[in-house]
């Protein structure tokens, strides 16, 4: 219960991480117009499969926001940042967040394994 209060209730979290939040969207804003397209286009797309506080979500956001800087700086297009699947990217950066779909997977998993009496194991 306090992990709940501590992530969706702490008033003073919740002000300083929108502000944090803007601050990095300023970054966002002085990027080259197809940064601030793509970034916009994948925030868009990952906030679909935020779980809980989205928090962890966040810190990928900011991640790519210092990625696509140094592509920018460096005068890569940002395609050449992203590839072309810009889908398959987006499952990368999602491989270190918490997800709705990472319960639906543990929870088939789990299931399955229970039903076959091998609890805990994967194979």
């Amino acid at each position: 219960m306090s992990e709940f209060f501590d992530n969706y209730l702490n008033i003073m979290k919740i002000v300083e991480s929108k502000r944090e939040y803007k601050r990095h969207m300023v970054r966002v804003d002085a990027l080259p117009k197809d940064y601030q397209y793509v970034f916009k286009k994948i925030q868009g797309h990952m906030w679909m499969f935020a779980a809980g506080s989205g928090y962890d979500m966040m810190q990928i956001h900011y991640d790519l926001i210092e990625l696509f800087e140094q592509g920018a700086a460096d005068g890569k297009h940002v395609l050449e940042i992203t590839g072309a699947d810009v889908a398959a990217f987006c499952d990368e950066l999602l491989c270190s967040a918490k997800t709705y779909t990472e319960g639906w997977r543990d929870k088939l998993n789990r299931d399955i394994m229970e039903k076959f009496g091998q609890k805990g194991e994967s194979k």
